[in-house]
């Protein structure tokens, strides 16, 4: 029986320029084409798995079709001219030096997809964060399904407050050293194999509350598109096929939520060209009070009021605060933009027809209670790090068994 995270035959590329081999993943600097102009720049005719993948601040300008020969034959060169070591039923233990100078650690290994769904209510051990929007998988999945190799970009977090396991699988061969393109940081890549990568197996009591024992924390999309195509590819097979099919499994980096490199912060909601007098009175009216809960601050030119929401998950008051803000533009008019930084976002209510609504941070200790009881948080609740910090494409696996 298949675990839920496992060992797979990893490949690393060798005997390449690395610092221009690893890329930022494609759905961050969407709105910055420069970025990825200048990555282009640096790769020149390097093999890269800039090659392998569409940077979404192109999707609708770039003809996909195009792209998408583009990639296959990236791959299938990069296939034949055998530019991969294969790391044979292994993990890699991986430290990423952060641009704030701390280091997030963690291990590149493969998610079995019977174990993932992104549906609100379902009792799977590995679970969605954030709600998945149905649009955003069609790109992915058209490329997913014709491709000889994967790489992630995917993060599961593992709810591990004393850090046993990621820690245990520290040590052995070095694989990569080398500073990552364009402000990404350093990455350090350890090998695991053997018996160490058996021992490393994530045991039930180390990784969760309740059943929802793994939580997305980068890359839904993709592993939601992984799953799409595993689904297409499953009717297929035979049984026996079905247990250890390539496209069953997503190579993903498993890390730890209480990693001292990982950071919550909250994304705010401000409204702009609305009738800001009456907004607070309104969020009065609209939420519960309390004496013990979560606090937000809601701003609208000078004056300011913190209310205590009793009852609720930090999803579930998110979701009720995008709620509100939604009922208040239909009602007044108006829009809604999502502000990251605390004091960015509350000097945004001084002007005429603007009001905020400041949400609180959340707790490592949270984010997975709240997805047991309450499903995936809604779009634009919170980030992680900022999006040089993001994981970079860099280990690949066969999609095929060929």
């Amino acid at each position: 029986m298949m675990a839920i995270f496992n060992p797979a035959d990893i490949l690393i590329p060798q005997g390449v320029d690395m610092p221009r081999w690893s890329c930022v993943a494609c759905d961050q600097f969407t709105s910055d084409p420069a970025y990825w102009e200048a990555a282009d720049r640096l790769v020149g005719s390097a093999p890269s798995t800039l090659r392998m993948m569409l940077p979404e601040a192109f999707l609708g300008i770039r003809d996909s079709a195009e792209e998408t020969a583009k990639i296959y034959a990236a791959m299938e060169d990069y296939l034949a001219r055998g530019i991969f070591r294969e790391l044979t039923d292994s993990f890699v233990y991986l430290e990423r030096t952060l641009a704030s100078g701390e280091i997030r650690h963690g291990l590149v290994g493969a998610v079995d997809l019977e174990c993932y769904d992104w549906a609100p209510d379902t009792e799977t051990p590995i679970r969605a964060t954030e709600g998945t929007v149905e649009n955003r998988l069609p790109p992915r999945i058209k490329v997913r399904l014709g491709a000889r190799l994967e790489m992630p970009h995917i993060m599961v977090f593992i709810d591990d407050p004393g850090d046993t396991v990621i820690p245990s699988a520290a040590g052995g061969e070095k694989l990569y050293d080398f500073d990552l393109m364009l402000g990404g940081g350093h990455a350090r890549g350890f090998l695991v194999c053997g018996d160490r990568a058996a021992r490393i197996m994530t045991p039930k009591d180390a990784v969760g509350s309740g059943k929802a024992r793994f939580a997305m924390g980068d890359g839904n999309h993709s592993l939601a598109a992984a799953k799409r195509c595993w689904e297409t590819i499953k009717p297929g097979l035979s049984d026996e096929e079905r247990k250890t099919h390539p496209a069953r499994f997503a190579l993903a980096e498993l890390v730890n939520i209480h990693d001292r490199a990982v950071t919550f912060e909250p994304i705010h909601r401000v409204l702009f060209e609305t009738d800001a007098g009456g907004f607070i009175a309104a969020a009065d009216r609209f939420f519960p009070r309390g004496e013990s809960g979560h606090a937000i601050t809601l701003i609208a030119g000078e004056a300011e009021k913190t209310l205590t929401v009793p009852g609720l998950t930090i999803g579930s008051l998110i979701g009720e605060a995008e709620r509100f803000c939604r009922e208040y533009i239909a009602e007044h008019g108006g829009t809604v933009d999502y502000i990251h930084g605390d004091a960015e976002a509350a000097g945004m209510a001084k002007p005429r027809g603007r009001a905020v609504l400041l949400l609180p941070k959340m707790r490592k200790d949270e984010l997975f209670p709240s997805v047991a009881k309450s499903g995936p948080f809604p779009a634009k609740s919170f980030s992680i790090g900022l999006a040089a910090d993001k994981r970079y494409y860099l280990e690949c696996r066969r999609l095929t068994r060929d």
